[in-house]
């Protein structure tokens, strides 16, 4: 196979880019629309920005979003972490086992996800709400913890493990002091997986939730008007903050390379 010539990289990387970032873009430039029209520019404002703040059902909509997120990435995190460790501890064979299950959740469609939380919720005749909905929510999203920190749980040195129980220190302090340190940015990665994977999810939130709790997702489908430009605020202010991030992480880590240069 022949090798893109280097003179062609650097437009075909940016004809990539632009393809990505122009439907971001629009729907940043549109959020200051005057008009309600999200398509026709009628001028400058930023009434959807304070409609989005003061406007009560969006606003309790949002906060209902991001309390299922924080939580359940929170819980989902904590059990996916604990059961990356655990698998380090069990025989190879109940481990490649656990860890070919726990993909299962993964590649399967969610709407095959949403019909099984659906089915165990009415079986056990648990009312559908808020509740059912953490819990849907954690099931899904625990899987994709353990993916992202078990690879490095398995690369740390038990040395270290068997140095700490030397010096006297008891198993939840070695946890606490020794190994959780050591997996920070692999917990991090896995907890803004399931933070995403909350914060958007329409279809099992929509099975789990029997219609008693709306996040944005079930709220937007089900508007009649189409997509409100309110969420075209809502959209910017998102990829501000994970523009912000994104920037934080680059400048930590153009930092940490120039002091392992020196």
């Amino acid at each position: 196979m022949k090798k893109m010539p280097k003179a062609l990289t650097i437009p075909y990387i940016c004809i990539v880019l632009l393809f990505i970032m122009i439907p971001i873009a629009s729907v940043i430039v549109f959020s200051f629309n005057v008009s309600e029209n999200v398509t026709v520019w009628g001028g400058f404002s930023f009434n959807w920005y304070q409609r989005l703040f003061t406007d009560r059902v969006i606003f309790e909509v949002i906060l209902d979003t991001i309390m299922i997120a924080v939580i359940s990435t929170v819980i989902s995190t904590i059990i996916g972490t604990l059961a990356a460790i655990s698998l380090t501890k069990v025989r190879r064979s109940i481990r490649e086992t656990f860890l070919s299950i726990n993909n299962i959740p993964v590649i399967t469609p969610e709407i095959i996800t949403a019909i099984a939380l659906f089915v165990f919720f009415g079986a056990f005749a648990i009312t559908r709400g808020m509740a059912t909905l953490l819990l849907a929510h954690i099931a899904f999203s625990t899987p994709y913890v353990i993916i992202a920190v078990y690879p490095k749980v398995a690369r740390l040195d038990p040395n270290l493990i068997d140095a700490s129980y030397d010096l006297g220190a008891t198993p939840f302090q070695t946890l606490y002091k020794v190994i959780l340190p050591q997996l920070k940015g692999s917990i991090l990665a896995g907890a803004a997986i399931a933070f995403t994977m909350s914060f958007d999810d329409f279809i099992i939130s929509l099975f789990a939730s029997g219609g008693q709790v709306q996040n944005i997702s079930i709220w937007i489908a089900s508007l009649r008007r189409g997509i409100p430009p309110v969420m075209n605020a809502l959209s910017t202010i998102i990829v501000l903050a994970i523009g912000v991030k994104v920037m934080i992480d680059y400048i930590k880590g153009r930092k940490t390379t120039t002091k392992e240069e020196e």
